[in-house]
């Protein structure tokens, strides 16, 4: 089954929600004592049907990923990579560079145990030299998404989504991958509005399985 893109149309004046997206450095991840090489399943419930997986180096996507959680229910998943990335700007953009490069996929900390209890995975992350960072690339990779519904979310500097779209896309084919939501991370903190309006486009058959939550604050 290939993969199918929905162009998301305009949504009414009078729809009252709020949206947002993000953008990349995040203080440096928390770093959980696991061996290398061992990851441990987290004891996901499924019974929301929608999971929000991302992503974050300096918080901006953690933000997004957290305000779209908290409008969709469901459950929320952070890929972290088992050796964290430097906090130095510089370095990060090196090693980012030659990840991409080579195609490296490094180990994760944690996995998801019941990933086929999901109909529809959010996933966010920063864009690093025109797409998503290999921590997500191994998390794409390392499970079957057939059949699901993929909306992709970033937070970037000036790029938008870049390539990201079309490379999910290429790893995960058999699935439906949704157009995405771009937000400079600098704007992160006050998406609500942005996300939420997003939100309210999805198509039909998504919207039927989220559990929009409307306690929303107005700007």
């Amino acid at each position: 089954m290939k993969n199918k893109y929905f162009s998301l149309p305009v949504i009414a004046a009078s729809l009252v929600i709020m949206a947002a997206c993000v953008c990349s450095q995040d203080n440096p991840l928390a770093s959980d004592t696991v061996k290398e090489g061992e990851k441990k399943a987290l004891p996901f419930s499924g019974t929301g049907k929608v999971l929000v997986v991302y992503f974050s180096h300096t918080g901006n996507t953690r933000e997004i990923a957290n305000q779209i959680h908290g409008r969709t229910g469901g459950d929320v998943f952070e890929i972290r990579a088992v050796d964290p990335y430097p906090g130095d700007y510089e370095e990060v953009k090196k090693r980012a560079k030659e990840e991409l490069g080579s195609g490296y996929k490094p180990a994760l900390k944690e996995r998801i145990g019941n990933i086929g209890s999901y109909d529809i995975v959010f996933i966010g992350y920063p864009i690093w030299w025109g797409t998503f960072p290999a921590p997500v690339r191994t998390f794409l990779s390392e499970y079957d998404l057939k059949g699901k519904t993929i909306v992709p979310f970033c937070t970037h500097q000036g790029s938008g989504l870049g390539r990201s779209v079309t490379d999910i896309s290429k790893l995960c084919p058999g699935s439906t991958v949704l157009d995405g939501l771009a937000v400079w991370g600098r704007d992160a903190q006050g998406a609500q509005r942005e996300v939420s309006v997003w939100l309210g486009k999805m198509p039909p058959e998504v919207t039927a399985i989220i559990d929009f939550r409307m306690n929303i604050r107005q700007d």
